[in-house]
C-alpha cells in the first residue's frame, strides 16, 4: 500500500496515490509511506526520486553499514521499531527512512501505532507546520519514543504490582504460593523480553538521530530547530534507555528474589519431612523392641507392659519435638 502526502494549507494532506507525481499541477509530494508495497508500488516510488527501494531482507541486516548509508544523493536509515506493544507479545519490524531532497520516503511491513498517530495529528488543521521530509522524520521519530515512554510508565507499573505480589504475607498452603511464585517468574520473563526489544529499539532511533545529525551536505545546513529537535531526540531516547536499563535491573533482583522465595518454600517442607522422621524413629526403636519374639523378656508378664511401652513411645516421641521447638527449627 502506497500513501502519499502533501503539504497545503499548513497541514498534511493525503493524495490519491493513482495521481502521477509529474504532473505539474498536483503539489509536490513530501511523503511516500510503503506498506507492504508491491513491486508496481515500490517502481513508482523509485522512478519518482530516482532511488533504489531496499528490500524486506536487506532491511532486516543487522549490519551497520547496510542500516545506515548513502546512496543516489539520499540517506538510508533504518530503525528496529516494535508492534502489539498492547497486546504483550511485542514484534520487531525493519522501518526505512529514505531522505531524498525535501522528500521522505518510509518502508515498513508492519502497522506501528506512531505512524498512523503522526499521521492524523500532522492532517490536523492548525496543527505543526512540517516543510519537509526531515521534519516529517523527526515527527516520526519523536511519537515512537513518546509510544516507547508510555510503554516503559506501563511496564513500571506492572513490575511494581509484580514486586508487591513477590513479597506480599505467606499464604496458607506453601503449595498455592510455590505455584504463585512460578507463575511471576513468566511474567517476569514476559516484561524482560519486553524491555530488551524496547531498549534495542531505542538504540536504532539514537544511531539514526547521529548519523544523520553528523552528515555534512551542501544542500542542507542544519537549522537552529533542527539541532534542537536532534538534541531533543537524543536526550529523550538516551533517558529511556536508562529507564530501560533500571527496570531490567529491578527484573533481575525480583527473579534472583522469588527463585529464593521457592527454594525457601521448598527447604521448610523438606525441613518438616526431616523433622518428622527425627520425631518418629524414637517410637519406632522402641515398637520395634517390644515386637521381638523372644521368651525371655521381662516385660512380655508384666501387667503394666503395654501402658509402659505406649509411654515411653510417646515420651521418646514428644522429647525430640520439644527440643527442636525451643531451638526454633520447627
Amino acid at each position: 500500500m502506497l500513501h502519499k502526502y502533501s503539504r497545503e494549507a499548513e497541514r498534511l494532506v493525503l493524495r490519491d496515490p493513482l495521481v502521477s507525481s509529474e504532473n505539474t499541477m498536483a503539489p509536490t509530494v513530501l511523503w511516500y509511506d510503503l506498506v507492504n508495497p508491491t513491486s508496481p508500488e515500490g517502481r513508482s516510488v523509485e522512478e519518482a526520486l530516482g532511488v533504489s527501494i531496499p528490500t524486506r531482507d536487506e532491511m532486516e541486516e543487522i549490519e551497520l553499514s547496510s542500516r545506515l548509508y548513502q546512496e543516489d544523493g539520499a540517506e538510508f536509515m533504518t530503525i528496529t521499531a516494535l508492534t502489539n506493544l498492547d497486546n504483550g507479545a511485542p514484534l520487531k519490524t525493519p522501518v526505512t527512512f529514505i531522505l531524498k531532497g525535501s522528500a521522505l520516503v518510509t518502508i515498513r511491513y508492519a502497522e506501528p501505532k506512531p505512524f498512523v498517530v503522526f499521521a492524523n495529528r500532522a492532517m490536523r488543521a492548525n496543527g505543526q507546520v512540517y516543510l519537509a521530509g526531515e521534519e516529517l522524520m523527526f515527527g516520526i521519530l519523536e511519537a515512537i519514543i513518546d509510544r516507547m515512554a508510555d510503554v516503559l510508565e506501563r511496564i513500571g507499573n506492572e513490575i511494581d504490582g509484580i514486586s508487591r505480589e513477590v513479597f506480599r504475607g505467606k499464604s496458607a498452603s506453601s503449595t498455592k504460593k510455590t505455584k504463585d511464585l512460578q507463575s511471576l517468574i513468566e511474567q517476569l520473563g514476559q516484561k524482560g523480553d519486553f524491555l530488551s526489544g524496547v531498549r534495542e529499539s531505542l538504540v536504532s532511533i539514537s544511531r539514526v538521530v547521529a548519523y544523520h545529525a553528523a552528515l555534512e551536505t551542501q544542500t542542507r545546513k542544519p537549522a537552529k530547530e533542527i539541532r534542537q529537535m536532534v538534541k531533543l531526540l537524543q536526550r529523550d531516547a538516551s533517558s529511556l534507555g536508562d529507564h530501560a536499563t533500571f527496570l531490567s535491573g529491578k527484573i533481575n533482583f525480583l527473579l534472583d528474589a522469588t527463585l529464593g522465595l521457592i527454594n525457601l518454600e521448598q527447604n521448610q517442607i523438606i525441613k518438616i519431612f526431616t523433622v518428622a522422621s527425627v520425631v518418629f524413629l524414637p517410637p519406632t526403636l522402641v515398637a520395634s523392641i517390644y515386637g521381638m519374639n523372644f521368651n525371655l523378656m521381662p516385660e512380655l508378664q508384666w501387667s503394666l507392659g503395654y501402658p509402659w511401652a505406649v509411654a515411653v513411645m510417646i515420651l521418646s516421641a514428644a522429647l525430640p519435638f520439644y527440643y527442636f521447638k525451643r531451638r526454633g527449627w520447627l
